[in-house]
């Protein structure tokens, strides 16, 4: 019962929210005015306060543009959870557009959505993520293509940095970097989850999403680490196939080390904070050095 009345409180609050700031955003949008990007986060903040996700971050954003972040892939959670982390836009499936609250949201938050069956549209697509990329946007890139359980990180399909090499003679330095980062799901209710339970926060794809969403509502208390690793530099000499290697090694040695309870250096060269201050919402966002 008590579940049930948190549940119901967490979607009437978060429901108020989103009629405050949702015109704002479409305004922005529309517009084409510089709120647009940094709006989102505060939306994304209050989710991850009223679902109970607490979020801890490792490393530091890469200060350098164009910047694209490569991240293994456990959940629709990791959207909430990386937005609320920094300014960013995703790569979706095209079929998320038509998703219920999450569609909304994707569209709400610029996404660029691709047609991977389409080989026709194809250059499009990546000619307009290298674009957003080139306009200094961080754009976020699950290269495993779906989802896993969260214990392990799946085959990086090295075709999808193709975004990094159209953005390439956009770029003012003629170059992109790519930053790997991981999503590890730690622990629930301030316990460690372990391997066994993990799968909990993961979302197969197989269970339907309204009946997934109100399961974590009901959960709650989930914790999440962020960890940001050095990124690569995508020129016009780099192979896209070394890129993956090399950011799929990186992602798979901080996954590992996070889930066995191990951390490591995740960032080099001239950091900025991942995590601004934000009044009222940052204490439930943690910085771990």
């Amino acid at each position: 019962m008590i579940n049930w009345v948190r549940v119901a409180l967490c979607g009437m609050l978060l429901v108020m929210i989103s009629l405050v700031l949702m015109p704002v955003q479409i305004l922005c949008l529309w517009l084409d005015l510089r709120p647009r990007r940094w709006l989102p986060r505060y939306w994304h903040r209050v989710a991850c306060l009223l679902l109970g996700l607490r979020v801890r971050v490792h490393g530091e954003l890469d200060r350098r543009r164009p910047l694209l972040l490569s991240a293994n892939h456990v959940s629709w959670k990791d959207i909430l959870v990386l937005s609320s982390v920094a300014d960013v836009v995703f790569v979706a499936k095209s079929d998320v557009r038509s998703w219920p609250i999450f569609g909304v949201l994707a569209r709400l938050q610029a996404s660029v959505f691709v047609e991977r069956e389409q080989k026709r549209t194809t250059g499009n697509q990546v000619n307009d993520i290298g674009r957003r990329l080139a306009d200094g946007e961080i754009v976020v890139l699950f290269p495993e293509g779906t989802t896993s359980d969260g214990n392990r990180l799946l085959d990086i399909k090295s075709s999808l940095f193709g975004a990094a090499a159209s953005a390439v003679p956009q770029s003012p330095t003629g170059a992109v970097h790519v930053q790997p980062l991981a999503i590890s799901y730690t622990g629930i209710h301030g316990m460690p989850m372990g391997r066994y339970y993990r799968p909990i926060a993961a979302w197969p794809g197989d269970i339907g999403l309204l009946p997934h969403l109100l399961g974590v509502l009901r959960e709650g208390a989930l914790e999440v680490d962020v960890d940001f690793g050095e990124a690569v530099d995508f020129d016009r000499h780099t192979k896209r196939k070394e890129v993956s290697r090399i950011i799929e090694q990186r992602i798979r040695g901080m996954l590992s080390d996070r889930l066995r309870g191990r951390s490591r250096s995740t960032a080099k060269g001239e950091p900025i904070p991942a995590v601004p201050a934000v009044p009222g919402v940052s204490s439930d966002v943690q910085r771990s050095r």
